[in-house]
């Protein structure tokens, strides 16, 4: 595969967490780790290529913006030789394989049209892989504080940026998305992910 080394992917992150400074940076590394060890158990996954795409599937947030961040992620690794990578900017947040299925409507979209364009076409042409569908699980398993369940991260989304038409299409393929790793692996994924009862709570039991 085209990616960084982890040691790359490092840089990229701090350097763009540098330019953007905030919580997200935390989140993107749960995300990686959540990755990381899904994959260790997965008999098609390695985990070193998971953790690297879960550390820099939200790279583009290095700039301001709110969708803006999968084109500009998508931008930086295309530049850099890392097609592999790239793609995963893009396809992170859309289980469904549509822009239509963003919580925000489209005349909040940060995006030129040309770019809804190319992201439209592009998740409706891309088969997605294993480690898109990881990758988009692991975004929906961990906040900047820790590991959380599924329906913590999609509760926690639907506070900041409210809901649509979409949302509980996309709520079911996330659930759909934690079987089928479930299943893949040959237990709960959940039982992978230390202090996750802890941070979903919020207080230890």
């Amino acid at each position: 595969m085209q990616i960084p080394s982890r040691a790359e992917a490092e840089q990229l992150l701090q350097a763009a967490a540098q330019s953007n400074p905030g919580l997200w940076p935390s989140h993107v590394r749960y995300v990686a780790l959540a990755a990381q060890a899904i994959a260790a158990h997965h008999p098609e996954l390695d985990p070193e290529v998971a953790y690297v795409l879960g550390l820099l599937h939200d790279v583009g947030r290095g700039k301001p913006g709110r969708i803006r961040h999968i084109v500009e992620g998508y931008n930086l690794l295309c530049h850099l030789g890392y097609p592999d990578a790239a793609r995963i900017c893009l396809t992170h947040g859309y289980p469904l394989k549509t822009l239509d299925a963003d919580v925000d409507p489209p005349h909040k979209w940060d995006l030129s049209q040309e770019e809804v364009a190319f992201v439209r076409s592009f998740l409706e042409h891309t088969q997605y892989t294993e480690y898109d569908r990881l990758i988009q699980l692991c975004d929906s398993l961990a906040l900047p504080t820790g590991f959380c369940t599924l329906e913590k991260r999609q509760f926690d989304i639907a506070l900041r940026y409210g809901v649509s038409d979409w949302s509980v299409r996309r709520w079911q393929a996330y659930l759909g998305l934690l079987e089928h790793f479930n299943q893949a692996i040959g237990r709960t994924v959940y039982s992978l992910l230390e202090g996750i009862v802890e941070n979903t709570l919020g207080f230890k039991p």
